[in-house]
């Protein structure tokens, strides 16, 4: 037996178990009338955002080396099942219930999802099922832990991982996301615009990332060579899948069939392609081919930038979103690239930077209340907010992999990272060529064995 995972296993049992106890939820009062239109358009947008994640898998599976491509991709897979339960036992009830002081919501308001079903929800879901709404939010929890796997790409142990993101997603994702969108949060009540997760989702994203490369150092041989993408069509494919997805995670965010989710529909669509376009032209400018690598990254920047804008910005504006951030970052990547810090796939420069730059454009292009209609109080509190979330992310997910080497070992030894991470954790590998072709023996002009 492997002690190792006895722990785990336990965890897992013990929430079964308390199912029993918690038995079903409680009748809740009749909400406000539902919106079939709303309803439908908000089941599809969790179906979207939700093939995010493997998009994500596959956009970060195919940039790394073909030894630690499975690993990677796991790694974006697996939160999809430790985050979904997480969110049902407490992460739903810290985001999204009763508020404390603006701060971190009640674990027992939706302990379990007890009181979560089909009625709606004044606040929170006035014209969808409040338990569709939570599902809706599940899908942003579980994307984002997944966005920083690429910090520490090849060289994280498997099992210092699922701690990590569960931590994470209690310590840091949830409160970020009670501060933004639960209507009684302090940054929500300061007027901090955030649409669709640019501060919860990518900035935090980023910010761990950053103290993930920092907590792990380089991997093995950094610097010497050019390391070659796996495959760069998987990335391609998994741009796709996070383009296609975006419209639900961005224009789903209206939590209505109406005409702000046509608008974020649309300011996505633009943004994203704006910077990708900006992304090849300017490596162009600096001597470097368009690649297929860098279209895909710029696209997923702009993807990036927009999100807290999506549906506060005008189309025109979102052009100049999707460019600016798409510069900026790209600066950053190369500046990284000359730096010692090692993170894998640029999360920090693309989800960091571009998050930042889309929260203050933000608060400078909302219609109304931005800078450029002469309004200050909501570009102050912006960059107020950025202050603190920056921070909060930063400092706490620093910590949490401080807390989590303390229990397991964060790094796989040299050996295993030699190898490969779909080996030394998973016993798995990639099979490019026909395993009989491959275990034949030589044989010579003649077909007589060599």
């Amino acid at each position: 037996m492997n002690r190792r995972w006895l722990v785990p296993f336990g965890m897992l049992i013990g929430i079964a178990l308390l199912s029993l106890a918690v038995g079903e939820s409680p009748a809740t009062p009749p909400g406000g009338a539902i919106n079939p239109g709303d309803v439908a358009w908000l089941l599809t947008a969790t179906g979207l955002v939700l093939l995010m994640t493997p998009g994500l898998s596959f956009f970060y599976g195919g940039m790394v080396s073909a030894k630690n491509v499975i690993s990677t991709m796991l790694q974006s897979f697996v939160a999809l099942g430790v985050i979904s339960l997480l969110w049902v036992v407490v992460g739903f009830s810290l985001a999204f219930g009763d508020s404390w002081h603006g701060l971190i919501g009640n674990p027992a308001t939706y302990f379990m999802f007890r009181g979560v079903g089909a009625a709606t929800h004044p606040d929170l879901a006035p014209t969808v099922p409040l338990l569709l709404f939570a599902m809706f939010q599940l899908k942003f929890a579980v994307i984002t832990p997944a966005l920083v796997t690429g910090s520490f790409a090849e060289r994280v142990r498997f099992s210092a991982y699922l701690l990590f993101i569960c931590l994470f997603s209690l310590a840091v994702y949830c409160p970020l996301a009670h501060w933004t969108w639960h209507p009684d949060g302090f940054l929500r009540q300061w007027g901090v615009l955030d649409f669709a997760g640019g501060t919860v989702v990518h900035m935090s994203a980023g910010f761990a990332a950053l103290a993930a490369a920092m907590v792990l150092g380089p991997r093995l041989g950094r610097g010497r060579s050019a390391q070659q993408p796996a495959n760069t069509a998987h990335v391609l494919l998994g741009t796709g899948m996070l383009w296609f997805g975006w419209f639900g995670f961005n224009a789903g965010s209206a939590l209505a069939a109406d005409g702000t989710a046509a608008l974020a529909f649309a300011t996505t669509n633009t943004a994203s392609a704006a910077a990708m376009l900006a992304w090849m032209f300017f490596d162009g400018l600096r001597g470097r081919k368009p690649s297929a690598l860098g279209a895909c990254i710029g696209a997923v920047v702009g993807l990036v930038a927009i999100t807290p804008a999506a549906g506060f910005v005008s189309i025109p504006h979102s052009i100049l979103i999707g460019v600016v951030a798409s510069l900026l970052s790209n600066i950053a990547v190369h500046i990284k690239s000359r730096s010692a810090l090692d993170d894998t796939l640029d999360v920090f420069p693309c989800h960091g930077v571009g998050g930042i730059v889309g929260m203050l454009l933000t608060g400078i292009l909302a219609r109304e209340v931005g800078l450029l209609w002469g309004e200050t109080h909501t570009f102050l509190y912006h960059l107020l907010a950025l202050a603190i979330v920056s921070a909060f992310s930063f400092l706490l997910s620093l910590a949490l992999f401080r807390l989590t080497g303390s229990m397991v070992s964060l790094r796989v030894s040299p050996e295993q990272e030699a190898v490969g991470l779909d080996l030394s954790q998973h016993s798995e590998c990639l099979a490019f060529e026909p395993r009989a072709s491959r275990a034949q023996p030589a044989r010579d002009a003649t077909g007589t064995e060599g």
